[in-house]
Order: C-alpha cells, then sequence, then structure tokens
C-alpha cells in the first residue's frame, strides 16, 4: 500500500516556488491536499473585530479557486473543509489512514499551538514542515535566532554582508500524485471579482510580477512609494505574499533580474530594502513570541494609553476631528488596501491624538485589510506605540504636516470625504455621565 500524505495549506498558495509541491511531485504516494477554514476567522475576537473582514475573505476564496483550478491540472483535488482545524485535521488523518502530514511553517505563535495540538492527538503520524514564508531559512541566518539583532539596521547590515544566495524554482512536473480522495465534497464557485486590481491567486500575482517588472515603475519606486494614491505609487505585492500566492524569493529574485537588465538604482535596491523589513518582522515574531501581541511587548512598562470605546468607533469609522485621517480610513473600509505612509498615519494618530490602546488598531487592521501579515502588522503597530523595534521609541506624526506634504491640495481628502462627519468633539459626554 502506499504511503498517505495529507499536505495542510495554510499561507502557501502557490505551484511555482513551493518545496512542498517539488518534493511531493517525485514521491510516490497517495495525497490528500486540504485547506481549513477555521470559522473562528469570522467571529469578534478579544478586540471587538473578526480576524477576517470581507475584503480579505474574497481576496482568500479567489486564491483558492484559483489553486483549486491549478492542482485539478495536475491531477490533484483541493479540499476545503470547514471547522477548527485540529478537531477536522485529526479526523481527517484518522478517517484516511494518513502516514504523514506536510505543512509550512508558520510564524504567529497561536497557528504554532494549533499543530503542536495536532501533532500531539496524531502521535503515530510523521509531521514535516518547510519554512516558505521567509526569504532565508534560520541555518542561513549570519547570526543565531537567539541573537536576533534589536533593531532593523544592525539586522540589515548582516543580512546584506552575508550575500546570502536566493534561487527560486517553477514547478514543472506534469501531474502531482493521485488524490486519496478523487472528489471535493464542495468545491469553490467561481468568487466576485470585488477590487480589479487586486485579484486574488498565484496566477493572478504571477502577472502582476510580470507586468511590474516589465514597465520602468521600479526604477521610481523610492520616489512614489509614499504617495497616499495610486495603483502604480507601490509594488502591491503584499496581499499576494500574505496569502503566499507568491513567495518573497520570488520577488526579491525578480528585483535581481530588472536590475540586470535595465540597471540598479536607490528605487531598485528599496523595494529589496523593504522585503528584508518584512523579513526582520518574521524572525522577530518568532523570537519574541506572544510578546508580539501583549500592551508593553517587550518594554519594562506600559504605553500611557487607555481604551475608549467612543473615540476608537471614531477613528474606524473616519469620523475623528482629522479630515486625512477620516479619508485613509474610509479608503480601507471601502477597500481592504491603504498604502505604507497612510497607515502610519493613522496608527499614529490612534496612540498619539486619541490615546487609545494599540492593539485594538492592530486588530482592526488585521480585519480590514488584505494584506494582513501577522508579524509585520503586530511588528509594526508596537514601532509606531514604543513598544517594539524602533530604537526611538516610538511615532508621532504630526497631521497638519503629513497634510500640506502628501494632500497639500487636498486631493485624497475630497476623494475620500475625509471632510464629511467630521466630529471635532472626540468624547460625546454630558452632565449625566460626570461622577456626582
Amino acid at each position: 500500500m502506499k504511503k498517505r500524505i495529507l499536505y495542510w495549506l495554510q499561507n502557501d498558495l502557490r505551484i511555482d516556488d513551493n518545496p512542498i509541491l517539488n518534493d511531493l511531485s517525485q514521491q510516490q504516494c497517495e495525497l490528500d491536499l486540504v485547506f481549513v477554514i477555521n470559522p473562528a476567522w469570522f467571529k469578534s475576537n478579544n478586540y471587538q473585530q473578526k480576524p477576517y473582514g470581507v475584503h480579505k475573505q474574497r481576496f482568500l476564496m479567489q486564491s483558492l479557486y484559483e489553486l483549486q483550478e491549478s492542482v485539478l491540472e495536475l491531477g490533484q483535488t483541493l479540499h476545503i473543509i470547514e471547522g477548527d482545524p485540529v478537531e477536522v485535521l485529526t479526523q481527517r488523518i484518522n478517517e484516511l489512514s494518513i502516514d504523514e502530514v506536510v505543512y509550512s511553517q508558520q510564524i504567529g505563535v497561536y497557528e504554532q499551538r494549533q499543530i503542536s495540538a495536532l501533532k500531539s492527538k496524531c502521535t503515530t503520524v510523521v509531521f514535516k514542515s518547510v519554512m516558505q514564508d521567509t526569504l532565508y531559512q534560520q541555518q542561513q541566518l549570519p547570526f543565531e535566532l537567539a541573537n536576533l539583532p534589536t533593531g532593523f539596521t544592525p539586522f540589515r547590515k548582516k543580512i546584506e554582508a552575508a550575500e546570502i544566495s536566493l534561487a527560486t524554482h517553477t514547478f514543472s512536473a506534469a501531474r502531482l500524485p493521485p488524490p486519496i480522495i478523487l472528489c471535493a465534497k464542495q468545491p469553490i464557485e467561481k468568487p466576485a471579482t470585488g477590487n480589479t486590481q487586486l485579484l486574488g491567486g498565484h496566477q493572478a500575482a504571477l502577472e502582476h510580477c510580470q507586468q511590474y517588472f516589465s514597465s520602468a515603475l521600479p526604477s521610481s519606486y523610492k520616489i512614489t512609494r509614499n504617495e497616499l494614491d495610486g495603483f502604480d505609487n507601490s509594488t502591491k505585492f503584499s496581499s499576494w505574499l500574505a496569502f503566499g500566492c507568491i513567495s518573497a524569493k520570488q520577488i526579491f529574485c525578480a528585483v535581481d533580474a530588472y536590475e540586470t537588465q535595465y540597471g540598479a538604482n536607490e528605487s531598485t535596491y528599496w523595494i529589496k530594502f523593504e522585503l528584508l523589513w518584512r523579513e526582520y518582522f518574521k524572525w522577530h515574531a518568532i523570537n519574541v513570541k506572544h510578546q508580539l501581541f501583549t500592551f508593553k511587548g517587550k518594554k519594562q512598562s506600559s504605553p500611557l494609553t487607555t481604551f475608549s470605546p467612543n473615540r476608537f468607533a471614531k477613528w474606524c469609522q473616519g469620523s475623528t476631528p482629522y479630515p486625512l485621517v477620516n479619508a485613509i480610513m474610509k479608503e480601507l473600509n471601502a477597500t481592504g488596501f491603504i498604502s505604507n505612509r497612510s497607515r502610519q498615519i493613522v496608527a499614529s494618530c490612534l496612540v498619539n491624538e486619541l490615546q487609545l490602546d494599540w492593539r485594538y488598531g492592530a486588530a482592526y487592521f488585521e480585519q480590514q485589510l488584505i494584506d494582513y501579515d501577522v508579524a509585520s502588522n503586530w511588528g509594526n503597530w508596537q514601532y509606531i506605540a514604543g513598544v517594539g523595534v524602533d530604537p526611538r521609541g516610538g511615532r508621532h506624526f504630526n497631521l497638519q504636516k503629513q497634510t500640506q506634504q502628501y494632500d497639500p491640495h487636498g486631493v485624497y481628502i475630497a476623494k475620500w470625504q475625509g471632510n464629511e462627519h467630521c466630529d471635532a468633539q472626540l468624547d460625546d459626554l454630558d452632565a449625566a455621565d460626570w461622577p456626582v
């Protein structure tokens, strides 16, 4: 009897540069491809937010549909099952007599706990993992993970000095091993398009990569990346990276190829620079574990902020006294995407002007952003709040200066109606609210 392998797909929804699929294509086995949709993704968490908002959910379903169709051409079946991952996978492993489970290593501590719980319930099964969410494998790092530099700059300098070579792998096999179960119980119907410029899926990711690096845009990236609006002002790879529709290595190597053909400059280097920021947050998240989510992070004292439901609601809805912040939040709610500069502006406002607990902002971003990434999102929020890896102890963006610099004529604010419902009073209090 052939060995039976279950591949638990998570944030690795691609065919190319997928070492697990490459390895499986060489094996004589029966294969079960599984993605688990966790109902907890659509329920409110401790911060009254859902891990998956409508934009992120649509992008996920688009990505799963595209993967479903691609593996079908390779003689395989993608099974989408719903339920608590530990429970439904334990049941499936037992029912199908699975010998081995393969999966991509996870960055988040809660995802790691799920894998540990599954292992404890399936003690006779072999578990194998591959790190697919980083540029480098841990053994390639020029330092022990316990000695990860405490700031990005020393990390970047050590990585660049090491000159670690990167290579990607195009999937070339004609077929994957046969499926254990031929037909999916609930195949995905083609999802609605939504944002036509950000369509989920590994083919969409590769098409965008090809289009972007066939243009002159990489050579001006550093000049335009901080603009508030415009699809071409930044690379827009982050959403596909978040779901593993494309790998960081694929993008890094595409920059190398572009520089070879068209020449390197500060802008092309800056794309790599931002990929290294992403890389740093990945290894930082693995290092600090649950502290990535704690109020005071790795600091000795907590921030001098609190939680006000009224202020937080106004921030989420885009009805604060600050038109630029309102415009940004309305774009986020309408599209599921805002620029890097926009994220810094509204995060700074929540922490500094509104004096709110940064974790609520991070949770709202987790819900709303298509490109939510556990390490980058929570790491960047800690950075702004002064409890993360910022050597300066937090960032405060002057809203008037940001408006003058990035929206001097009010075009962006007008587009997203930042002046509408602009409530000059943050707190709705009257005499009845005050203690006697």
